[in-house]
């Protein structure tokens, strides 16, 4: 575990960008982008189109690592490069940004409430590649709850717990994400379940385990404050959920240590047709907005 990153990890003041719309969501993306999917024929001119996407995002001069702490990539973006160096070095040693992967295989379909995550086969290996020879640190997978469900949100707390020891077992941070749907009938209630189940998981772990969470910003501020107190957390941060960039800054900066990991609220506005200098106009706006939020 690179040590330098774990301390900015930990310390840094800024937020996360998540550039990690695997394959179900990026044409989605693209489109938001300005990118029709009359553009591409298959998932490899695809994912070359997305990839032109984030690494215009993150050679940006606005794309800086004062206000970027990190950045979560998808599989297929960690195995491509930006210039000569794959992508997570070029986070690193250019930009000055950590690099993090997604290793979830996406949603298995509604059961009692929640959506756990499908199996994740060949995770170990995996691991050893993303830590060995792309030299990311720490991972990011998502579970959905979409009602105030105990058994359920259980389920959900104990599957992000098992597979996340797993890959800190192999020396990465994972960052475990039970997101509350924001259409959650009882979201609070269902935040309320979640804090208690993930409080009992960890008061059992040893003080220099290394977790990090990612939530939906949650409807009472300071919901997680004990979460983000607890010695064995390097940082907790929030989802935009599908709130506007607006919303999102405006509930985020309500929660005191909770900052930012957003993906479509980061590059609401950027578009394939702007200039460069409309693009990084756009970008240092957002940039700016989430930070000033993620700091309160």
């Amino acid at each position: 575990m690179n040590q330098k990153q774990l301390e900015k990890m930990k310390n840094g003041k800024g937020f996360i960008a998540a550039l990690d719309q695997s394959g179900g969501s990026t044409p989605k993306a693209l489109r938001l982008y300005g990118v029709e999917e009359s553009a591409y024929s298959n998932d490899e001119e695809m994912f070359t189109l997305v990839h032109e996407m984030r690494t215009r995002i993150i050679k940006s001069p606005s794309f800086t690592s004062d206000r970027v702490l990190a950045a979560i990539l998808f599989e297929n973006t960690m195995d491509r490069k930006i210039d000569d160096k794959f992508t997570a070095d070029y986070l690193w040693d250019v930009k000055g940004i950590i690099p993090i992967l997604k290793v979830d295989k996406g949603l298995m379909d509604p059961e009692g409430g929640v959506q756990l995550m499908k199996p994740i086969p060949g995770l170990d290996k995996l691991l050893a590649r993303a830590r060995d020879e792309r030299h990311i640190f720490g991972t990011k997978m998502r579970s959905v709850i979409k009602e105030a469900a105990e058994e359920g949100i259980k389920k959900i707390v104990d599957q992000q717990f098992e597979i996340g020891l797993q890959i800190a077992a192999a020396g990465l941070v994972p960052i475990l994400e039970p997101e509350v749907d924001i259409h959650c009938p009882d979201k609070a209630k269902a935040e309320e379940i979640l804090k208690k189940n993930i409080m009992e998981h960890l008061a059992k772990l040893p003080e220099d385990t290394k977790l990090m969470f990612k939530v939906t910003i949650p409807t009472i501020p300071d919901t997680y404050a004990e979460l983000i107190a607890d010695p064995r957390v390097v940082r907790v941060v929030a989802l935009s959920g599908g709130y506007t960039r607006e919303d999102s800054n405006k509930k985020l900066a309500e929660n005191h240590g909770l900052i930012a990991s957003f993906s479509r609220a980061l590059s609401e506005g950027l578009n394939a047709k702007q200039t460069a200098a409309e693009f990084d106009a756009m970008l240092k706006a957002s940039v700016d907005s989430i930070y000033e939020a993620s700091i309160t």
